[in-house]
């Protein structure tokens, strides 16, 4: 008789849940990728500089970390439910703000909320995913395939309404996503679940801080958050910006990112809970260095596409399985997915900003550059995590 899959073995009311959040975090890959499809566009219309345009990546990043302490903390007063639905509300505000004003501080203020909805909800789904399923790491790793499938329909959503209404085709894209967002708070409304956190012995306190463990994994998610936002909120500016391409097939090459995303983590979520987690991190961690470099090493756009298709190839598996490793503590340390959100995001807050000004002073590629470092400190970091794992069970 074959294995069940994480999902054929829960009851009625778990996949339910689990169908709502997988809805959810489809729209999240929507609206958290579209923006880089965007941000040329909403540069343009609103003279934006480099340097303005990378902060605008990094207020969402810093809503992404606010929204990491907030939602962990917040469900324990008001509940579950009240609190993601109130939390994820912020994205629609967010684009309505986009599309009314050029105000640099509300345009940062929109962005800020994007970051907390997209935060928000991240925690919770991934929570959710991870005691629903017992951190399976095939679990996570489908949660995060649809979060890829909203990734790669986003700069094909910013093309479709590119060519519809021009230059103001993005008023079209938010508009579309503060629908799809809309219908997420009413899924969030409906889902039955745990209304209040129960939080017994252990899970109270923040032992979990002492773990070198919890730490090394952290800094993993520190340095593939700050490359993944870096290269998401860039990629589509650097070649238009280098002109290595025209913005149309930049945004394919977004999409494409994404598709690889997806068929990386339908690979890890078929084969996540057979093969050792050290060893999907190791692979992956090593390949998205080397075809970054490749990116950066060529102009020419067909070798420029197999990179593409191999750094999202080689990224799918880091995030959730970095989580996954770390599942047994998530479950026992209510707060500890919040924190680790928030050590993770500070990656993404400041890679962005430091990548605009880096363009600014000494060019686009210089500022591209710099996301070769955060990846290799990462893979340096899974290295780490292979020698303690290996301690750990010497002393077992």
């Amino acid at each position: 008789m074959d294995k069940q899959n994480f999902y054929t073995r829960l009851d009625q009311k778990d996949r339910s849940v689990l169908n709502a959040v997988f809805y959810v975090f489809f729209v999240n890959g929507i609206f958290a990728m579209i923006m880089g499809s965007l941000l040329p566009m909403i540069s343009l219309e609103y003279n934006l500089s480099d340097t303005l345009s990378g902060s605008l990546i990094s207020a969402h990043s810093v809503g992404n970390l606010i929204s990491g302490f907030v939602a962990g903390v917040l469900p324990m007063y008001l509940g579950r439910k009240r609190s993601i639905v109130f939390l994820s509300s912020f994205v629609t505000l967010g684009f309505t703000l986009m599309i009314f004003t050029g105000s640099p501080l509300l345009l940062l203020l929109a962005f800020l909320f994007t970051g907390i909805s997209r935060g928000s909800v991240s925690n919770f789904n991934n929570t959710m995913v991870n005691e629903v399923s017992n951190s399976s790491p095939s679990a996570l790793s489908f949660l995060h395939s649809v979060f890829a499938v909203g990734a790669i329909l986003a700069p094909i959503l910013a093309m479709v309404s590119t060519k519809i209404l021009g230059n103001d085709g993005w008023r079209l894209s938010a508009v579309i996503i503060i629908i799809l967002t809309s219908l997420s708070l009413f899924f969030f409304s409906r889902m039955e679940m745990q209304e209040k956190v129960q939080v017994k012995g252990k899970g109270a306190g923040y032992d979990f801080l002492k773990s070198r463990v919890f730490w090394i994994h952290a800094g993993i998610l520190f340095f593939y958050l700050a490359g993944e936002a870096t290269i998401n909120g860039w990629i589509v500016k650097y070649f238009v910006d280098a002109k290595i391409m025209t913005i149309g097939y930049a945004q394919f090459l977004a999409s494409m990112l994404w598709l690889a995303v997806l068929i990386g983590r339908i690979t890890v979520s078929y084969f996540g809970d057979r093969i050792r987690k050290e060893t999907i991190l190791l692979v992956t961690t090593t390949s998205t260095v080397l075809f970054y470099f490749l990116l950066l090493a060529t102009r020419n756009v067909t070798v420029i596409t197999i990179a593409i298709f191999g750094i999202g190839l080689s990224m799918a598996g880091i995030y959730p399985t970095t989580v996954s490793k770390v599942g047994k503590t998530i479950k026992d340390y209510p707060m500890a997915m919040g924190v680790l959100l928030v050590l993770g995001g500070v990656g993404a807050i400041v890679m962005p900003i430091l990548t605009g000004a880096l363009s600014d002073a000494f060019g686009i590629f210089a500022g591209m550059s710099a996301i070769v470092v955060v990846l290799i400190l990462m893979m340096v970091l899974v290295m780490f995590s292979l020698v303690e794992g290996k301690k750990r069970e010497k002393a077992a």
